[in-house]
């Protein structure tokens, strides 16, 4: 491992481009320099569980389900896939422990990806399939 100095600007610019708590400035840094689209990983190469695991595990998702939403204003459908670990990974390869931070990188907006996302076989929002999982647990 090398050590480089950033300034402020390009500090703030790696910053904008990287998913908080998941990837490093070097992640950053292979995604936009080499057009790495590798998900983020940890140091040993493996991840944590995403966030839609709990779903897969209590049968209402699968490895492989897409989640779709659809901007009516603007005619723009993002899709996603769910992977079996429980993360969203979009059609750039990019994934996500989260469905939010996965909406906002194709809509650009600050979104709830748990209430906006609909996930394709059953119809239902993920909000949806999260509370039932919790309802489950209590």
């Amino acid at each position: 491992m090398r050590t480089i100095e950033v300034d402020d600007e390009v500090f703030a610019y790696l910053q904008r481009h990287s998913e908080p708590l998941v990837d490093t400035p070097n992640d950053v840094l292979r995604r936009q320099l080499l057009n790495d689209k590798k998900p983020s990983a940890d140091k040993a190469g493996n991840r944590k569980t995403g966030a839609l695991m709990p779903i897969i595990e209590a049968g209402l998702a699968a490895a492989g389900d897409k989640l779709r939403h659809h901007q009516s204003r603007r005619q723009r459908t993002h899709e996603a896939t769910i992977t079996a670990d429980g993360w969203v990974e979009i059609p750039d390869g990019r994934a996500f422990p989260q469905p939010s931070p996965a909406l906002k990188t194709q809509t650009g907006s600050e979104i709830n990806g748990w209430g906006q996302y609909t996930h394709v076989p059953s119809g239902r929002r993920l909000q949806d399939l999260r509370q039932e999982v919790a309802k489950h647990q209590a």
